[in-house]
């Protein structure tokens, strides 16, 4: 029997079957029947459970790009389906399976030999562990929230409700991925000047060039420009974007001395000063990390990302640390040791079998 002379019901298990969205429109398009089964009422439904297996757990990634100020962070929002939806949530889940790629060589950067591809569940549990770090960041690291007000008791029961939604094994795992990417910031897109010193000399073991960091490197930057800060970084986005070769120049460019650059300017300080610099960029949500990582491979390029922020942005560290302290205190759990867990294997994302 031909594939299309099944019932209409088999063939909608198998469009219930496919893995991916990409997988469902390529079966919806293999011949006029398959699409005319596709196309009827089932057609949401098909899309949002592939969409689930690929990109899942939509219910968090919902929170996400259904959230916004004028009402809790904590509170569970549910929402029809759409196209529209599906749209904003496939963005949401691109991001977080780039998180993915990048996870295992951050993880077992030293030890590397345990290096290896993420299972299903653990794949699952880091989506969903950006998706609730990307909702926190956008919910209370904002210009709603300045410096001044980190330490307000009433500020932090706010931040505190949105945690309690989720277990200490849950808020563990969002530690992890935080971890990485601190890592990305540190490594990638801050780098200390000892970081840049040693790369200098690993591509240039024969220079005599003394480098010459720059002194006042915290993020004080001069006003930003009055435009509408609600559009500042999509439209920075869109008209910033380079290509992989302007990329690639870039990158190489970035240790190279010459009459205009000098390689140590691309460094970040040491010691304290460069800790509360990367404390400032982990107030950025995942996606921002990752398009800072791909598109901005100078200083000057993040700095003009961060200065459009606003100032909120500057010398206001992220939070999220603070309050998971906080809430594992509520608990009688020790933050010492749930971070030790987390570094040590027995917590986070991927643990120990």
């Amino acid at each position: 029997m031909h594939i299309e002379e099944l019932p209409n019901e088999l063939l909608l298990d198998i469009f219930f079957s496919c893995r991916s969205v990409k997988d469902v429109l390529a079966l919806g398009t293999a011949s006029r029947h398959f699409y005319h089964v596709f196309s009827g009422s089932k057609k949401l439904p098909i899309l949002f459970q592939s969409a689930e297996v690929q990109y899942g757990p939509l219910e968090d990634a919902i929170q996400v790009v259904t959230y916004n100020h004028s009402q809790p962070a904590h509170r569970i929002r549910k929402a029809p389906l759409s196209l529209a939806l599906l749209h904003q949530l496939i963005d949401l889940g691109k991001s977080a399976a780039k998180w993915i790629e990048i996870y295992p060589s951050r993880k077992w950067k030293d030890n590397f030999e345990d290096r290896r591809l993420l299972r299903a569940s653990e794949t699952y549990r880091l989506r969903r562990a950006v998706y609730r770090l990307t909702l926190y960041t956008r919910a209370f690291h904002n210009a709603r929230y300045p410096r001044t007000s980190r330490m307000q008791r009433h500020v932090i029961l706010e931040r505190a409700s949105l945690l309690h939604n989720w277990s200490t094994a849950e808020l563990a795992e969002i530690e992890d991925i935080r971890v990485v990417l601190r890592d990305v910031i540190e490594s990638r897109i801050c780098p200390s000047n000892g970081t840049i010193q040693r790369k200098f000399r690993k591509r240039f073991p024969d220079s005599d060039h003394q480098l010459l960091f720059n002194l006042n490197i915290h993020l004080n930057y001069p006003p930003p420009p009055t435009t509408a800060g609600a559009f500042l970084p999509a439209h920075f986005h869109s008209a910033h974007q380079t290509t992989p070769s302007s990329r690639a120049a870039l990158a190489i460019s970035k240790y190279a001395t010459s009459s205009r650059h000098e390689p140590g300017a691309e460094g970040w300080g040491d010691d304290i000063p460069h800790y509360y610099i990367v404390e400032d960029m982990l107030k950025l949500e995942p996606a921002q990390v990752l398009w800072l990582k791909e598109n901005a491979p100078l200083k000057g390029m993040v700095q003009a990302y961060t200065r459009n922020l606003g100032d909120w942005f500057e010398n206001n560290g992220e939070t999220f640390g603070q309050t998971f302290e906080w809430v594992a205190e509520q608990r009688g759990e020790e933050i010492g040791e749930l971070r030790e867990g987390v570094e040590g294997g027995s917590l986070g994302v991927v643990t120990e079998a």
